[in-house]
């Protein structure tokens, strides 16, 4: 059984890492090479930075950033946020990122996901997904919707549906994130996350809702997410990297030990 992952979440607006709840209210509280380093000597498995603002201001991610982060880090990172197409994932690959994660642009053209694939390979594209649960209907069967820009367009799309659509595109790995849960630390969107991850043979991060240990333990677990993905619960200082794979190998969850 491979061990699965804790991922560390960054968004990051203005050269700040912000974090709101249900992509409103957002304050900003660190600055994200700082971080990123911390949690990268604090053990975490692999680092995921979204640029939040960089579509909506029509401006590719910032390069600078994503170069400072990677002369700091040596584990695996991601960015996500202003990218426009395959010349701006190869800018953001050569300036140090290992993976380029598309949302919006994916779900407006789904070719991205196959022409990144050819381009660079399945393991350097992930599909962003924000699922928002509804009634289920004829074109919604699982019951939950894929919603874009931050969440203010929903699409008609089911989620599962369309994850397994960009698993065939060339997908290497899918971060599902419910809007339903995201920021609110009461636990992740499990029915969602283990619909999917049944439905994909590509890893699939679950991501949204994480407030304590035990939270990722079910994700990983009844969910069967490959990955776990947290934010509030490390930026304000309530768990360490560490103590959270401690927990989860408490749990019987395989993780990558430090120690």
């Amino acid at each position: 059984m491979l061990s699965k992952r804790l991922i560390v979440c960054l968004d990051v607006r203005d050269r700040k890492v912000t974090k709101g709840v249900k992509f409103v209210g957002n304050v900003d509280i660190g600055d994200p090479v700082t971080m990123a380093k911390e949690y990268s000597d604090g053990g975490v498995d692999e680092l995921v930075f979204y640029d939040i603002t960089a579509s909506a201001e029509g401006r590719p991610i910032d390069l600078q950033m994503v170069e400072q982060v990677a002369e700091q880090v040596f584990i695996p990172f991601s960015v996500g946020g202003g990218i426009r197409n395959v010349d701006d994932m190869r800018r953001a690959l050569l300036a140090g990122a290992d993976k380029v994660s598309v949302n919006s642009l994916a779900v407006q053209h789904p070719e991205i996901i196959r022409d990144g694939a050819v381009a660079f390979g399945n393991q350097c594209i992930v599909l962003g997904m924000d699922a928002l649960k509804v009634e289920p209907s004829a074109a919604i069967p699982s019951g939950y919707e894929v919603v874009i820009r931050g969440g203010r367009t929903r699409m008609g799309l089911d989620a599962v549906q369309w994850a397994q659509r960009a698993q065939e595109l060339g997908a290497g790995e899918i971060c599902l994130n419910s809007i339903d849960a995201d920021g609110t630390r009461d636990g992740y969107e499990l029915t969602v996350t283990r619909l999917v991850s049944e439905a994909v043979d590509i890893p699939v991060i679950a991501s949204g809702g994480a407030g304590v240990p035990q939270h990722l333990a079910a994700v990983l677990t009844v969910g069967r997410a490959d990955a776990a993905l947290v934010a509030s619960m490390v930026h304000y200082g309530d768990y360490t990297c560490q103590s959270i794979k401690q927990d989860l190998h408490a749990a019987g969850v395989k993780v990558r030990l430090s120690w």
